[in-house]
């Protein structure tokens, strides 16, 4: 990867300039690359550490509604596909379970089996002794059963993060410059702190959840929401041990939008609101990945107010792992890492990008579905911009 602080020429010009080196920026230079278009990539850090590297690694398409959203998640998929198979990033075809260990956890299952029967995703309904065929993971007291879903990926996501930058110098000529805060833009010229200038006919600003630095009067009038969420992560599991498929519990129904029109998720919202009223105020829901070390990620919450907060609460976390050990059971319970993130959500959108000024366009805020849909939208985004298809 290039990290060199010198530069060619007082200002280097390029098709695209796409600030920004999370999951949002890589899918945005590859795309624009892939279609002959020529691209620097400008990241202020070595590697990209925010939403990008903190999440659980999932390409979930069970989580989007049926219809576009759901096809895009889909492309998603095959794009991550295409890496696993030329860019050395570990890209595991695991499916999902999502566990039922009450009736009304149950029942949302069926529902939502029966209503997405014509759809075609290849979700089943298992029994507690399939469940269990496929995952010794879950907790077999009270389980009802499980949905399976064949469709869902897991990757690494500091790995991946890492590595794409990578492979697209090495197969596109994106010029990739690291340690590099871009300050200013001025019509198509970005000014780099550092007294450095890159020239683009297209600019992209793919700036996470910080909307001040750059085109501030892009965010001031848009309802975009902020939340930070604390995660977990076990040591190795010893022995070899393997998770199988993600695994969400019944918890998990009430936090995506898939699910809200099965008739008995309101009873199962009241229920836990009733019993645990405190996973609501924090956002409790519990799911599992394994990468290909070996360790678990578990998680998560969602606070919406002090998301600016450097400290994470404890009580937070023995929520997380009290829900989690009711739901699932793993040889070893060892966290060996704890962490936060911060990501932005543009309320019934995808994304949100706007256009503040001629040949600049901001992307941010693909909400808790970064690794699931930024590579299938920026692929129908440049699509629409170049007229052109991409091969993949």
């Amino acid at each position: 990867m290039s990290e060199s602080l010198a530069f060619r020429s007082p200002s280097e010009t390029f098709d695209v300039a796409v600030v920004g080196a999370g999951i949002v920026g890589l899918a945005n230079a590859w795309m624009a690359a892939a279609r002959g278009l020529r691209v620097v990539l400008l990241e202020r850090s070595p590697l990209a550490t925010g939403a990008s590297v903190r999440n659980f690694g999932m390409v979930w398409p069970i989580g989007q509604p049926a219809g576009e959203r759901y096809q895009m998640a889909l492309r998603s998929r095959e794009l991550w596909m295409h890496l696993g198979e030329h860019a050395d990033v570990w890209v595991n075809r695991c499916g999902s379970l999502h566990l039922a260990h009450h009736d009304d956890e149950w029942s949302v299952l069926q529902e939502y089996v029966q209503q997405n029967e014509s759809v075609g995703n290849g979700v089943e309904l298992f029994d507690p002794e399939q469940t269990m065929r496929k995952t010794s993971a879950a907790q077999p007291t009270g389980l009802r059963g499980a949905m399976w879903s064949p469709a869902e990926l897991c990757v690494n996501p500091p790995q991946a993060i890492a590595r794409i930058p990578g492979w697209l110098e090495a197969t596109y000529q994106v010029e990739c410059r690291f340690n590099t805060a871009v300050s200013h833009i001025d019509g198509n010229r970005l000014l780099a702190s550092d007294g450095r200038s890159w020239q683009a006919d297209q600019i992209v600003v793919c700036s996470g959840s910080d909307f001040q630095t750059l085109l501030p009067e892009a965010f001031r009038e848009i309802d975009l929401k902020v939340c930070k969420l604390q995660m977990m992560r076990t040591s190795a599991q010893p022995d070899g041990w393997r998770l199988g498929p993600h695994l969400a519990s019944g918890l998990t129904l009430r936090h995506y939008e898939s699910f809200l029109q099965c008739p008995s998720l309101p009873r199962l919202q009241q229920r836990i609101q009733e019993e645990s009223p405190e996973l609501d105020r924090f956002g409790v829901h519990v799911m599992a990945s394994q990468n290909e070390l070996g360790q678990v990620v578990l998680g998560d919450s969602h606070e919406y107010e002090q998301t600016d907060s450097p400290f994470d609460k404890t009580m937070i976390d023995r929520l997380i792992l009290r829900e989690v050990q009711k739901q699932f059971q793993l040889p070893s319970w060892d966290i060996e890492a704890r962490w936060h993130g911060v990501y932005a959500k543009f309320p019934g959108n995808v994304i949100y990008s706007a256009q503040p000024q001629p040949g600049v366009r901001v992307c941010v805020a693909p909400g808790g579905a970064g690794m699931t849909m930024s590579f299938g939208w920026a692929d129908q985004f440049w699509k629409e911009q170049t007229s052109q298809e991409m091969e993949i």
